[in-house]
């Protein structure tokens, strides 16, 4: 199914948590598709209950990255510590207790610990991130723990130029972040696309 609105999605989640102690919600995409202002829309609308939990925070140190030479290929799927993030959303099933999480700065592409706190009155948690979906590598143990899940579709025209954007926002200059965005961005992009249909839902905001 494809949904076209914020208010779509705040449905289908509202439909689907109905009885649950807590629905653990996955909103996957590529790179630049908007899933983070997707997500805080869509946590906003579903008011006090629910809690965004972005993938980012799980990202390797960058002295980790270099250590083991992946710093040039940032945000690809063996750059994050997949086993902690699998760990966190098995304690977020219990809903009985408070989750600290770590968040991420851009500025710094460092995480940040504790900056994300999810108590017992969330009984939603909205995980955003790149390999949701994806079911190798270690991330299936990921996809495993989502009681539904959305693929936010965009064109990738449209994508690519707001990817551009974002990275010289961050501080790199507008050649630098070209060859990023169709550089790393666009590999990862490919191993994104090609779980879509692992999705519960599409999206395609209007």
């Amino acid at each position: 199914m494809t949904l076209r609105s914020v208010a779509d999605v705040v449905q289908a989640i509202t439909d689907a948590a109905a009885g649950n102690a807590r629905t653990l919600v996955g909103l996957a995409g590529s790179p630049g598709s908007g899933k983070s202002t997707l997500a805080a829309d869509v946590v906003a609308a579903l008011g006090p209950r629910a809690a965004l939990l972005p993938m980012d925070g799980f990202h390797l140190p960058q002295a980790t990255l270099r250590s083991l030479g992946r710093r040039e290929r940032m945000g690809a799927p063996d750059t994050f510590d997949v086993p902690a993030f699998a760990a966190m959303l098995d304690a977020l099933r219990n809903r009985g207790t408070t989750v600290r999480a770590p968040g991420f700065d851009r500025e710094v592409e460092e995480a940040v610990p504790d900056a994300i706190v999810i108590g017992p009155e969330h009984d939603v948690v909205v995980v955003e991130g790149n390999y949701l979906l994806l079911d190798r590598d270690g991330w299936e143990a990921v996809a495993a723990h989502f009681d539904l899940t959305f693929f936010l579709e965009l064109e990738a025209g449209v994508r690519l130029e707001r990817l551009i954007h974002r990275h010289e926002r961050f501080g790199k200059s507008p050649d630098a972040a070209r060859a990023w965005a169709l550089g790393p961005d666009e590999a990862n992009a490919r191993v994104i696309e090609a779980t879509i249909d692992r999705a519960t839902h599409r999206i395609r905001l209007d």
